[in-house]
């Protein structure tokens, strides 16, 4: 009877085993032949596009100097957002003045209307011979954030001085590069007699470095006023990576899809007062510190897949050697294991979750007393798949500690993700502009860890993007908002020209039909 019992255990085992070994074999297949088959950018140039007279932008050696000289004088201009409150407003006024003078036939062809928003901010309006086509909009922003030369810059931030061919100073890439670059595609355009079929907007917002209130906010009101719908945005936001992301071939054009939201809250704990030669067992500073710890300890959970970023992987996946290719053409098998390899670094554990950032921590108004009050700030950024009142939560049930006082001082939830499909015009529109000046980039659909004024603009589309088409090599993204901001000026021409034919691009009724269930598009 046991040999019997024993058998059937036996057998048993074995089907179990069996089984196990033929699900292995079956997803292994399944997951082989999409990781040969993947390759979500094959096929843009066989779509059959409509045809366009598209002129051409060859700048000669004149050009060239005038239009880096008018990028200099742009950088020069100290249009510094120092806080909510205060701004250069003096260097506003002069950069308003400097683009009727770099542009003089923006400023008096008849197809342009422009004008001042909130006294520093522009808006253009180009009209379109068919009115019937639905408009779109390109943002840029004057304001830069504050630069010291003694922050240890090699050239001094607002000189614009030019260093083996790299100009340096505060907004080479953030983002008067864009704010020139559009403007004197459209001043070249204009000179070779171009007239849009599709109409379009430029906004150039004054103070999108502190949140964009005044300049985005009142750009966005009167377009309200004016019944005005766009067909999509596009703004600043994430660039050409060249060699930032490690084990992918070549450079890759990420085109931002959304935001992730934001939240500042803050924490405190107050206690009678006392005298530092008498202290507590725990003081208002520990109480707090142990809170903060436990916030830095334990981090957000893991979202990773629920959010555009599962598409940004897949998108690049043919673009990894073995076996990194493998992980990220299936990503309905090995999401847990991408997201546990993304969250080891700062950089990628951005695209993982929402982060927590303790970024003030106040307390003590005397070596010897124990203070009454201590107050910490946490910056969150939040992923797409969550909302402020969802983290509040989680704060406060991680904080778990009665003493400590948790506020909502200010956010907003992550932005509506925009269409990246065959259908999705802006998005295919941009990617298009993408590869035929750059060939060899592989596009992909990203999310902006950062904000930008766009978010504003949720009310006039559902389809925002966020991209300019800056090159950042490794070194690069940390020159953004920090020390040694430059733009090579060879990528500033690029720039120009990519704007040049994007205004043109945008001018088809429709995009084409795709001729496959792949994305040729």
């Amino acid at each position: 009877l046991k040999t019997k019992q024993t058998s059937q255990i036996f057998k048993f085992l074995k089907i179990i085993i069996s089984s196990l070994l033929i699900t292995v074999l079956l997803l292994f297949t399944i997951a082989a032949i999409r990781t040969l088959s993947l390759d979500v950018n094959a096929g843009l140039q066989l779509a059959h596009w409509e045809k366009t007279n598209n002129k051409s932008l060859v700048i000669d050696h004149h050009q060239r100097e005038e239009l880096l000289a008018n990028f200099k004088e742009a950088i020069r201009i100290p249009t510094v957002s120092f806080s909510n409150t205060e701004s250069n407003t003096t260097a506003l006024h002069e950069f308003d003045r400097f683009l009727r003078k770099a542009f003089p036939t923006v400023f008096s062809s008849s197809l342009v209307h422009h004008e001042l928003v909130a006294n520093y901010s522009h808006l253009f309006w180009v009209k379109g011979s068919q009115p019937e086509l639905v408009p779109y909009m390109l943002l840029a922003h004057i304001d830069v954030v504050p630069a010291s030369e003694s922050d240890g810059w090699e050239a001094p931030p607002f000189s614009a001085k030019e260093i083996d061919g790299f100009i340096y100073g505060r907004g080479t890439i953030d983002d008067k590069n864009s704010v020139m670059g559009i403007l004197q595609a459209l001043e070249y355009l204009l000179l070779k007699g171009y007239a849009p079929r599709r109409g379009f907007y430029i906004g150039l917002g004054h103070d999108e470095e502190i949140s964009g209130l005044n300049g985005a906010m009142n750009i966005v009101r009167i377009l309200k006023q004016r019944g005005v719908q766009l067909l999509f945005v596009m703004d600043e936001g994430l660039t050409i990576s060249d060699g930032i992301i490690p084990g992918l071939e070549g450079p890759a054009a990420l085109i931002g899809l959304s935001e992730k939201g934001q939240a500042v809250i803050k924490l405190s704990v107050s206690v009678a007062p006392g005298h530092s030669s008498m202290p507590p067992r725990e003081t208002s500073i520990g109480i707090l510190a142990t809170a903060v710890k436990r916030l830095e300890d334990n981090p957000m959970p893991r979202l990773f897949g629920y959010g555009p970023e599962g598409d940004t992987f897949e998108h690049l996946a043919h673009k990894f050697s073995l076996p990194l290719k493998f992980i990220m053409s299936n990503l309905w098998l090995f999401s847990p294991l991408l997201s546990r390899i993304l969250e080891r670094k700062p950089v990628s554990n951005a695209f993982v979750r929402t982060t927590t950032a303790v970024t003030f921590f106040n307390a003590g108004v005397k070596i010897n007393v124990i203070p009454s009050l201590a107050e910490a700030y946490v910056n969150l950024r939040i992923h797409s798949a969550q909302s402020v009142q969802e983290v509040l939560d989680i704060i406060k049930d991680t904080v778990g500690d009665q003493r400590v006082k948790v506020e909502l001082v200010d956010g907003f939830d992550p932005l509506p993700i925009s269409g990246a499909d065959d259908k999705a015009f802006g998005f295919q529109i941009i990617k298009k502009t993408v590869l035929d000046l750059f060939p060899t980039v592989t596009v992909a659909p990203g999310i902006c860890i950062g904000n930008t004024d766009s978010r504003h603009f949720v009310d006039l589309t559902k389809n925002i993007y966020r991209f300019s088409p800056a090159w950042f090599k490794p070194g690069d993204p940390e020159r953004f908002h920090g020390i040694n901001e430059r733009i090579s000026t060879k990528n500033y021409e690029e720039m120009i020209v990519f704007y040049f034919n994007l205004i043109q691009n945008c001018d088809i009724r429709k995009l084409p039909e795709p001729h496959s269930s792949v994305h040729e598009l």
